[in-house]
C-alpha cells in the first residue's frame, strides 16, 4: 500500500482566499506576522502561532503549540474550515506565471516510507524534526503537505487530467502570485482506479518535506501498540505528488562570510588551480552543469570544472558537490556546510541580485551561483540510497498551507 484517499480538513470555497498561507518554513516569524496582519483566518495563525504571542517568544515553547491548536479549533468552530464527510483524492494544480504543474493529493503510507519505497534524499535536523512532531501531536493533524514526485505515468496523469476538467472545489492565490486550484475526486470508480495506479508505482520521491515526513513516521511509531490498527490514520502522512516532467527546480546559491584568511589575489590563484576562471562583464547565471558564477569584490567571474569522471557516483557528480569538494571545503575551509555558520544559502528565486547585495553589504565576502540540480539527478541519488548535500534543490512553486490537512482520528 502506497497511497489512500482521506477526508481532508479544508476551507470553504468562500474562505479559501482568507486561509491560504505559505509553507511554515519559508517565512520567519517577522515575515509571518506581517503576512497575517489583518487576516485572522490566515493559516499562519496555526502554522506559525508565535505571531499571536509577544515578540521574542520561544517558537518551541509549550505556549506556542497550544496556541496553534487553539487557533485551529477556532477556525473550525467559526466555519472557516470544514472536514470532508468521506475519504477522497484531490487534484492539486499550481499555476505561476508561465509554469503550471498538476498533481494528486493523498494520504501516503508511513510503512512505505519506512521501507524505502518513498525515497528520502536529505538528512533531517533533530530540532526541526522535533518541532514537527510536537506540531502534529498538538494539532492531531498534519497540516503541511509533503511535496512528492513520481515518474510520469500515463494512467495517473490521465485520471488527474480528467478530474481537472470539472469545476474546481477551491481556488486561491497564494504567495508570489501562485494560483492554487483543487478539485475533489469522490467517485468510487475513480478512487479505486487511482488507488490501483498509485499503488502500482514502485517508487515515490520526496522533493520537499523531509522533516514533515520524518515527524509523521515518529508519531506513527509512538502510537503503535496493542490495539492499534494497521490502517489507522496515524499510519499515513499528507502528500501531494507531481509527475517528474512537470517539476521545476531552481538553483540554490552559496554565500561565504570570509575568504578563510586569504587575500583576494591568493584566493583567486587558489581557485584557478582547480577551476577555469574567466572574468565576466556582468552577472553569471550558469547555463550548464559544472559551471558556476562567482561574485567577489564587486566583480563576476565564470568558473568551469573538469568534466565528470565516468565512474563518479551520483552524489559526487552534483554541482553542489563539485563546488564543495573542489573549493568551499579545501580553499575556504568549510568542511561541514550543515553546521558551519560561515556559509549561507540563497534560493534561486531571490535572483543574482541578492548575491550581489550580500557581498556588497559586507554580509558575505564571496558568492557562488549554481546551475539547478536536475530532477533525474535527484532520483539517481535517491535510487542509490544516498543523500544529497545540504541545500541542493529549491523547488518552486511551493505548496500552500491550509488548503488541505490530514486529521489523525486516533489521538
Amino acid at each position: 500500500m502506497l497511497a489512500r484517499p482521506f477526508a481532508a480538513l479544508r476551507p470553504l470555497p468562500e474562505t479559501a482566499a482568507a486561509v491560504v498561507a505559505p509553507p511554515y518554513d519559508v517565512v520567519d516569524a517577522d515575515e509571518a506576522r506581517a503576512l497575517a496582519a489583518g487576516r485572522p483566518s490566515s493559516f499562519l495563525h496555526v502554522s506559525r502561532p508565535e505571531i499571536d504571542l509577544p515578540p521574542g517568544t520561544d517558537p518551541y515553547s509549550d505556549a506556542v503549540y497550544a496556541r496553534g491548536a487553539g487557533n485551529l479549533r477556532r477556525l473550525i468552530g467559526d466555519g472557516v474550515l470544514e472536514r470532508e464527510s468521506t475519504p477522497c483524492y484531490y487534484v492539486y494544480r499550481m499555476t505561476a506565471a508561465s509554469h503550471c504543474q498538476t498533481g494528486i493529493a493523498f494520504a501516503a503510507s508511513v510503512r512505505a516510507y519506512e521501507a524505502g519505497r518513498i525515497h528520502r534524499h536529505e538528512l533531517t535536523r533533530p530540532d526541526k524534526e522535533n518541532d514537527r512532531v510536537r506540531n502534529i501531536e498538538a494539532l492531531n493533524a498534519q497540516t503541511g503537505p509533503v511535496l512528492l514526485v513520481y515518474k510520469a505515468a500515463a494512467q495517473i496523469d490521465g485520471l488527474v487530467a480528467e478530474a481537472a476538467q470539472s469545476p474546481p472545489l477551491l481556488e486561491a492565490e497564494g504567495q508570489h502570485g501562485v494560483l492554487h486550484t483543487i478539485w475533489r475526486i469522490d467517485d468510487a470508480a475513480r478512487i479505486d482506479a487511482l488507488t490501483e495506479a498509485l499503488d502500482a508505482r514502485r517508487d515515490l520521491y520526496i522533493a520537499d518535506g523531509h522533516h514533515r515526513s520524518a515527524a509523521a513516521a515518529r508519531v506513527a511509531a509512538a502510537r503503535r501498540g496493542p490495539g492499534a490498527r494497521p490502517d489507522a490514520s496515524h499510519e499515513l502522512f499528507l502528500g501531494v505528488a507531481f509527475p517528474d516532467d512537470q517539476m521545476q527546480i531552481h538553483d540554490y546559491s552559496r554565500v561565504v562570510a570570509d575568504l578563510n584568511g586569504l587575500g583576494k589575489g591568493d584566493f583567486l590563484a587558489a581557485v584557478a588551480r582547480v577551476f577555469g576562471v574567466e572574468p565576466a562583464a556582468g552577472p553569471v547565471r550558469p547555463e550548464a552543469a559544472r559551471s558556476f558564477g562567482m561574485y567577489l569584490d564587486g566583480r563576476w567571474y565564470r568558473l568551469s570544472a573538469p568534466a565528470a569522471a565516468p565512474d563518479e557516483d551520483p552524489v559526487a557528480r552534483l554541482d553542489v558537490s563539485v563546488l564543495q569538494n573542489g573549493l568551499i571545503g579545501p580553499i575556504l575551509g568549510i568542511g561541514d556546510p550543515r553546521a558551519d555558520e560561515r556559509i549561507g544559502f540563497v534560493g534561486g528565486v531571490r535572483g543574482l541580485g541578492e548575491l550581489e547585495r550580500r557581498v556588497d553589504s559586507g554580509r558575505a565576502a564571496v558568492a557562488f551561483a549554481l546551475h539547478p540540480t536536475g530532477m533525474r539527478e535527484l532520483m539517481a541519488v535517491a535510487d542509490a540510497s544516498l543523500l544529497m548535500p545540504p541545500k541542493s534543490t529549491w523547488f518552486e512553486p511551493k505548496l500552500a498551507d491550509g488548503l488541505i490537512s490530514h486529521v489523525l482520528d486516533e489521538a
